[in-house]
């Protein structure tokens, strides 16, 4: 008997840059878009008015803020953070709806659990967003921080906060710029209670869903670190120690906070976990991306099915491969598919059962999958990452798995030439080759 399948490969989408430099991701999953947030002014202009009137409408004007006095109170939430103090944190909301308040209670609860080397808000320009009729004002801000251990350098997103002017107390913090149709980049700590793990080379942070049993949640990130930390050795034996050898894994409470993580409107229905590009600029070391976890999607899978698809998301994040727009997509999505099903028992022939009924069928596929055939829509997602996996097991099979790095790693530097370059065989002559590898390993 077969062993089970774990289900469709679960992928590198490459992700999309939303509102600010943020979180590129990868299902690990797909493909680039930008997608930038301006916001809309509401204060009046006195073009075409009677000069005369020009003191009168000046004095119906709201004061804007001083750049020094926002600089001001978010350097006292980031020394707040620092120092762990819960009451510094929440005056500088005091003034704010109960609402927002309660918001920034959890917020400042769920900071303290994280190891943060640094956390610091950072007012981009004093020049307001959007004025409300009641003289408060939304500018956009800059959320910097670090996870001890895990982060070289500052993870950067994009904020939106709202102020406003109180006799007693000057400018303080009255709301974010939600009702004002301006959205934070989002993050873990966003809403629900965190439980944070640490394993030896993983930190697994999750935020808790309502009603959740106390232990249920620690007990699953705490196999969550398990199974990564297994994983750091089995990838590493094949892409090398050219990465940190650690990883940050973020399990949401549901897949609708998950979609938020990623961005750009991704579908992650179908996909039990993706990889990420944590923002901060490209300069970040591979190894310092996030693995986001869809947990409807990876709650179905088999122990096993678990075991191949975080092995094939730590892939991702040892090679750089959600960030990567020049490998050709088939080797970033099939090596990590190699490497996630290396020692984990599944048979060619039920790992790839949605590829093996065409091949069976005589319908070979004509040529390599390319970007559009990995995107979420596709109708034949399963066998473009089955394909995928099997041309690379076949470069592995025949020429080694050291020579499958470095065709991965020469494909991004000179496209099809590296079938020359490495392979000493044209793409043509490649293709061929693997078609008839797959109707010998399907047929």
């Amino acid at each position: 008997m077969e062993p089970e399948s774990p289900g469709p490969p679960f992928t590198i989408t490459r992700l999309r840059k939303s509102r600010s430099p943020r979180l590129f991701a990868a299902a690990i999953g797909v493909a680039v878009a930008v997608n930038l947030v301006s916001g809309v002014g509401y204060v009046a202009t006195a073009q075409g008015r009677d000069p005369s009137a020009e003191g009168a409408t000046a004095a119906l004007r709201p004061a804007l803020p001083d750049s020094r006095d926002v600089d001001a109170v978010l350097a006292g939430r980031a020394r707040a953070v620092r120092d762990r103090d819960r009451q510094a944190f929440l005056a500088t909301v005091a003034s704010a709806p109960a609402a927002f308040q309660a918001d920034q209670t959890r917020l400042f609860t769920n900071l303290t659990a994280l190891p943060l080397s640094g956390w610091r808000q950072q007012l981009e320009t004093a020049e307001p967003l959007v004025t409300g009729p009641d003289g408060t004002t939304t500018l956009r801000i800059t959320l910097r921080y670090r996870l001890r251990g895990f982060d070289r350098a500052e993870v950067a997103h994009t904020q939106y906060l709202t102020f406003g002017r109180r006799p007693d107390a000057g400018w303080v913090i009255v709301g974010d710029g939600a009702s004002r149709g301006l959205r934070d980049d989002a993050e873990i700590w966003d809403a629900g209670r965190l439980t944070v793990v640490r394993g030896r080379h993983s930190l697994v942070i999750g935020n808790q869903p309502a009603g959740a049993r106390r232990n249920g949640p620690k007990t699953t990130l705490r196999a969550i670190a398990r199974r990564l930390d297994a994983a750091v050795p089995i990838v590493t034996g094949v892409v090398g120690t050219r990465w940190d050898r650690r990883v940050v894994a973020l399990v949401p409470a549901d897949r609708a906070e998950a979609e938020g993580l990623v961005g750009g409107r991704q579908d992650l229905t179908r996909i039990a976990a993706l990889a990420t590009v944590s923002q901060g600029g490209t300069t970040r070391s591979p190894g310092e991306d996030r693995i986001v976890i869809s947990p409807e999607t990876f709650g179905r899978l088999s122990e096993r099915g678990r075991r191949v698809v975080l092995t094939h998301e730590l892939t991702h994040v040892a090679t750089g491969g959600a960030r990567d727009g020049r490998t050709p997509m088939w080797l970033i999505e099939g090596l990590a598919d190699y490497v996630g099903y290396k020692n984990a028992r599944f048979s060619v022939r039920s790992a790839a059962r949605e590829l093996r009924d065409e091949v069976i069928k005589g319908r070979l596929p004509a040529a390599l999958p390319d970007r559009t055939d990995f995107g979420s829509s596709s109708d034949r997602l399963p066998q473009a990452y089955e394909e995928a996996w099997l041309a690379c097991r076949m470069v592995a099979e025949r020429y080694g798995e050291a020579t499958l790095l470095r065709l991965y790693r020469a494909a991004g530097r000179r496209g099809d030439a590296a079938f020359k370059e490495i392979l000493d065989v044209p793409p043509a002559e490649f293709v061929a080759m693997w078609r008839d590898y797959l109707r010998k390993e399907l047929a």
